[in-house]
C-alpha cells in the first residue's frame, strides 16, 4: 500500500451515547490529519462514573457515507461488548487506514474533511446490532 502524500485529509472524532447509558464518553483528540494509504491511531476514552458495573455497546458511522468505504479500520472496539466497572475508565484505541484508491475516485475530489462518529448503547441480554453495510 503507497501512501499518497500530495492528499491530506482532515478526520475528526466525535463521541455519543445513547440515553439508555450512563457513560462519559469522549473522542481524546478532536482531529488528526492522514494522506491516503497510511495507517494512523486515534483514541477515545470512556467512564462509567455510576456505582454498578455496566456493559456498552457502540456503533459508529463516516460522514459523508461515500467515504466509509474507503474508511478501514484496522482494530476497532465497535460492535464488540465492553463491560466498565464501578468508576473504571479506560481508553479505546481505534487504528486505521484510508484506502489509497479514495484519491482517484472522483466522487471524493473535493472530500477533505471526514468525521469518524461513535454512539455508545447499554447492551443488552440478546441484543445484536447490524452492521454497518455499504449497498
Amino acid at each position: 500500500m503507497e501512501p499518497v502524500r500530495d492528499r491530506l485529509i482532515k478526520v475528526t472524532f466525535n463521541a455519543d451515547v445513547h440515553a439508555s447509558i450512563q457513560w462519559n464518553f469522549r473522542p481524546q483528540q478532536s482531529e488528526i490529519y492522514v494522506v491516503p494509504g497510511e495507517t494512523a491511531l486515534a483514541f477515545y476514552k470512556a467512564k462509567n462514573p455510576t456505582d454498578k458495573p455496566i456493559i456498552g455497546i457502540s456503533t459508529y458511522n463516516v460522514i459523508p457515507f461515500e467515504a466509509g468505504q474507503y474508511f478501514n479500520k484496522i482494530q476497532c472496539f465497535c460492535f464488540e461488548e465492553q463491560r466498565l466497572n464501578p468508576q473504571e475508565e479506560v481508553d479505546m484505541p481505534v487504528f486505521f487506514y484510508i484506502d489509497p484508491e479514495f484519491a482517484e475516485d472522483p466522487k471524493m475530489a473535493k472530500v477533505n474533511l471526514i468525521t469518524l462518529s461513535y454512539t455508545f448503547f447499554e447492551a443488552k441480554e440478546g441484543q445484536k446490532l447490524p452492521l454497518p453495510g455499504y449497498q
